[in-house]
């Protein structure tokens, strides 16, 4: 059905013959049906970049969102954190098939028998702590919501629960709690300083937050809503729930930059980034490597993260082409559908240049 809808899409972006691509009527239209009280786009293609944006950045007192504005960006953090992984393979500090009870003996149940590469693409069949009530930063979780969170306990509650043998792909939070800890333990620092040592640093991402505890967001920003059914504010929260899982704060500019270099292959070796580019299939509506996800679009694959945390969506998407597409969302009364998301994709890789933006 999405395949087929896709499709559709394309042969009318095709028809249009308009080089351009304006989304401002997409994220109004989102807006409008109740799928977002704000929105922010940008696209970057050979040097010449746009942004649109749409709806509300308070919806007490108004105010248009702004283009540069700060969004949590929830699981694109595993996007940063494979990076640090990845380039500590490159120091042969750690190798993709070693089990992670060489690097933290005891601490994963059955750790001498999964590898990183397994906990970096999800294949590790560790139970997802935020599976439990109470432990999703998706979710309203009242003044709970500031609490502060230590890793070990997150992996209390998830090593606690075991997933069926099923034989499925499980996206597994957990995975990407042990290998912050194994950045820590290769490193002797926390995890948030080598990501901003090895990647925040030299690429100048001067918007980029690892916010560790702190529950505030930095300004410009649009605030985050949760329908209880009635809105309520879900801008400030600690993120330490989510920590190397999802916890950072960033814009699009920053977002795009940071993709593009990695893909690039400017920030790992090109092993490393034949890795992370290796992916296993999900059921999902995309495969996933190492720490990216590629979504196979009818014009050709785009690679990136997507993210979710309470108030935010996030999606950061490239072509080998070049071509990106960042997208931030503050969900209203529902979520955006996958047809709204994956339309505005497909305009922006698969339009006029159609098939030649892979």
């Amino acid at each position: 059905m999405l395949q087929t809808m896709m499709n559709v899409l394309v042969a009318m972006a095709v028809a249009a013959g308009d080089h351009s691509v304006d989304l401002r009527p997409d994220l109004e239209n989102i807006v409008s049906g109740g799928g977002a009280t704000a929105a922010l786009v940008r696209i970057s293609d050979g040097g010449r970049t746009s942004s649109a944006v749409a709806g509300v950045r308070d919806i007490e007192r108004g105010g248009r969102p702004s283009p540069d504005g700060h969004f949590r960006i929830g699981s694109v953090t595993k996007t940063f954190v494979a990076t640090v992984v990845l380039q500590l393979v490159d120091e042969n500090k750690v190798r993709l098939d070693d089990p992670i009870d060489r690097h933290l003996p005891g601490l994963v149940p059955g750790g001498e028998r999964i590898t990183v590469r397994a906990l970096l693409n999800h294949t590790s069949h560790l139970y997802d702590y935020m599976s439990e009530p109470g432990y999703s930063t998706n979710r309203w979780r009242g003044d709970a919501r500031f609490r502060s969170y230590q890793p070990r306990e997150l992996l209390e509650v998830a090593f606690a629960e075991k997933l069926p043998e099923d034989g499925k792909w499980h996206y597994s939070n957990t995975n990407y709690v042990v290998l912050g800890l194994l950045v820590e333990r290769l490193t002797g620092n926390p995890y948030g300083e080598e990501v901003t040592r090895r990647l925040l640093r030299p690429l100048r991402l001067r918007h980029t937050v690892v916010p560790g505890d702190r529950s505030g967001m930095p300004s410009p920003h649009a605030r985050g809503y949760e329908p209880l059914p009635a809105l309520v504010d879900a801008t400030r929260m600690n993120p330490s729930l989510d920590w190397a899982a999802g916890e950072m704060i960033s814009t699009a500019a920053d977002l795009e930059h940071f993709l593009s270099a990695l893909l690039r292959g400017e920030l790992v070796s090109r092993a490393s980034l034949q890795a992370m580019r290796t992916t296993v299939e999900t059921g999902a509506g995309f495969d996933y490597g190492l720490g990216l996800q590629a979504y196979r679009l009818p014009c050709g694959t785009v690679w990136g993260h997507s993210g979710e945390l309470i108030g935010y969506l996030t999606f950061a998407f490239r072509s080998d082409a070049g071509k990106s597409l960042t997208l931030s969302i503050n969900p209203s009364l529902r979520n955006p559908s996958t047809e709204e998301i994956m339309g505005i994709a497909v305009k922006v890789f698969c339009g006029t240049a159609g098939r030649q933006n892979q």
